[in-house]
C-alpha cells in the first residue's frame, strides 16, 4: 500500500506559481487534502488530488485557535491517518505537527525528493523561481537546500 500524503495550501500555491505542480504527482502519486485547503487554493485541483473530510471537527476547531483553517484541517486529517506524510510550510503549523509527532516535509523537501528521484536535474533554478514569488525563504534555508541537493558552490 502506498504512503498517504497530505498537502497544505502553500505547497499547491507555491508549486503552481513556479509551474511545477506536476512534481507532487511524480514524486508521490495521489495526494490528499481537505475541503478547506481546496477552498483556500481557489483553483480546480488536478484529478490526482483527493479531497478527504476531517472526521473530528472539534479537534480541527481547537487547532484553529492557533493556526489557520487550512493548516488545522491538514493536521487534523493527519492525526486521523496512520503513517501519513504531511506537507506543511508554515513554521507555527510545523511546530504543532512536530509536537503531535506527525511526519512532515515542506515544499522544499518535495523539490529535493524530486531531484533525488531524477525528476529534475537541479533545484537551483526552482529556488530562483521561488524567490521571484511572495514566498519567503531565509538565506540559511536556501543554502541548506543547496547543500542537501549537492548543488552548493
Amino acid at each position: 500500500m502506498r504512503e498517504v500524503i497530505i498537502a497544505d495550501t502553500s505547497c499547491f500555491i507555491l508549486l503552481d506559481k513556479i509551474g511545477e505542480l506536476h512534481l507532487l504527482q511524480k514524486v508521490y502519486g495521489e495526494i490528499y487534502t481537505t475541503k478547506e485547503i481546496a477552498d483556500e487554493y481557489e483553483k480546480p485541483l488536478p484529478d490526482w488530488v483527493l479531497v478527504k473530510e476531517v472526521q473530528d471537527l472539534v479537534r480541527q476547531e481547537i487547532l484553529c485557535l492557533q493556526i489557520d483553517r487550512g493548516e488545522s484541517s491538514a493536521i487534523a486529517l493527519a492525526l486521523e491517518t496512520p503513517d501519513c506524510l504531511l506537507i506543511l510550510d508554515d513554521a507555527k503549523a510545523r511546530k504543532i505537527a512536530y509536537l503531535l509527532h506527525l511526519r512532515m516535509t515542506g515544499t522544499l523537501g518535495v523539490l529535493l525528493k524530486a531531484k533525488q528521484m531524477g525528476f529534475v536535474p537541479s533545484i537551483k533554478p526552482l529556488l530562483e523561481k521561488i524567490q521571484q514569488t511572495n514566498f519567503r525563504l531565509s538565506v540559511s534555508v536556501l543554502a541548506e537546500a543547496l547543500i542537501v541537493a549537492k548543488e552548493a558552490p
